[in-house]
């Protein structure tokens, strides 16, 4: 098995992201990722072609679509006989399957492959209750009338109503949203500050499609060719008038709907492989995945939710032995913009890095002219399982087209875990 072989991004694509239950309100999930797909391997010239793997992703999946994956390739211009499976990590999901795609190629198993992911919160798997779970099976394992009107007589009307699935933590039964009003509380987060990062999202992601930066990244679909969640019309001053969202009878939550990113329909890939198999098929290679890295933090206990991304990032700096000051530019997923201001107030505090990330000095300030430059998930929108695929080919595109040297991720996701990557120019 051959070791140390460089894996390279060659290509992306993503359809354009729609507030849940609007544009794409009767898109099925195969259909939007599909979408993406065939517009990647349009780009690539890869129809008719056998990859050696994809990967992709979703969180809000349904037990009906257990083998999702390999069913969207059947459903695209690929060879049949390419091989599919399944990822999840929350948030995180489509970097984590740039991640298992960018080892396999560093092992030498395979030279090309896609990674990607999508969610919708249209297409949403509605599930029945525990009751009526139990109705099911008594009504099909019942053989004469006598026991099927038996299993009937267990069943009641708040039985027959469905379960949809419930964006919040099982073990605190409390939504992101609500943990991030008590992280913005806690490290002192202010609302100006929160809707001035979502502003300056919406205005260079306006911006970036202006200027075509977009152009050849979202594929036209469904009528549509730009994220139908960006607002280049806003403006500190609207942002500011909105009301809280989650924390609504204190008065004091600061988080609205304007500095959290919103519920959204989308899909996004790309395509990867070693040198060898680029230049076979006449791509050049547009980024290098230098490295990955996942953490946790106890939330259940008092540490902040969305907080695992300033472990993740300062251990792969850590290994890696880069500072903040050797990245030209920083694609932090802005879930909600106090998420992205605690994460990096803490990488400034000596107290947080010494006693939460072992640290001898604070990892510093991030530049703000470099981050988000092109527009992040406040104002493009967050499919859960797409934004890691959407960002990793953003910063792809920003490296090569720039000739600046290297680009930092970081993902917050459900479930108190982050995930961070660095990407190079070739």
């Amino acid at each position: 098995m051959k070791s140390n072989t460089d894996a390279f991004i060659l290509s992306s694509a993503r359809v354009p992201f729609a507030k849940s239950q609007t544009l794409y309100s009767d898109v099925g999930r195969k259909e939007l990722m599909v979408a993406s797909l065939n517009a990647l391997i349009k780009k690539a010239n890869l129809q008719g072609k056998v990859l050696d793997d994809v990967a992709l992703g979703m969180v809000m999946n349904s037990s009906t679509d257990w083998n999702l994956a390999r069913e969207c390739v059947l459903d695209t211009e690929l060879h049949p006989e390419t091989p599919a499976y399944n990822v999840q990590r929350a948030c995180g999901t489509s970097l984590e399957t740039i991640w298992h795609t960018a080892l396999k190629i560093g092992a030498g198993q395979i030279n090309l492959a896609i990674a990607g992911g999508l969610d919708t919160n249209s297409d949403l798997p509605i599930e029945v209750s525990q009751q009526m779970k139990s109705f099911l099976l008594d009504m099909n394992k019942a053989r004469t009338f006598g026991e099927k009107l038996s299993a009937m007589k267990h069943l009641s009307f708040k039985a027959l109503i469905p379960t949809p699935p419930a964006v919040v933590e099982k073990r605190t039964l409390m939504s992101m949203g609500e943990h991030t009003e008590l992280m913005v509380k806690e490290w002192g987060i202010s609302r100006e500050d929160q809707d001035q990062l979502a502003y300056l999202s919406h205005k260079n992601g306006a911006a970036a499609y202006e200027r075509g930066f977009y152009d050849d990244l979202v594929t036209e679909f469904k009528g549509v060719k730009r994220d139908q969640t960006l607002r280049g019309d806003t403006t500190v001053e609207k942002l500011a008038k909105l009301k809280p969202a989650f924390d609504k009878t204190s008065g004091q939550g600061t988080l609205t709907a304007g500095n959290s990113s919103p519920l959204t329909d989308g899909s996004a890939c790309v395509l990867m492989g070693n040198a060898d198999t680029a230049s076979k098929l006449g791509l050049k290679p547009l980024a290098k995945v230098v490295d990955v890295q996942v953490a946790a933090v106890d939330f259940v206990h008092g540490a902040g939710l969305l907080m695992a991304p300033t472990k993740a990032v300062s251990k792969m700096l850590e290994r890696n032995r880069l500072t903040f000051q050797d990245f030209d530019f920083f694609e932090i997923h802005e879930a909600f913009a106090g998420q992205v201001l605690c994460n990096m107030k803490a990488w400034e505090s000596a107290e947080y890095c010494r006693d939460v990330l072992g640290r001898s000095a604070p990892l510093g300030s991030i530049d703000r002219s470099k981050l988000n430059t092109v527009g992040s998930s406040l104002a493009l929108g967050h499919p859960f399982g797409a934004t890691g695929a959407r960002i990793a080919g953003t910063l792809a595109k920003l490296l090569s087209e720039s000739g600046k040297k290297r680009g930092l991720i970081s993902i917050c996701t459900a479930g108190g875990m982050g995930i961070s990557a660095i990407l190079e120019s070739v």
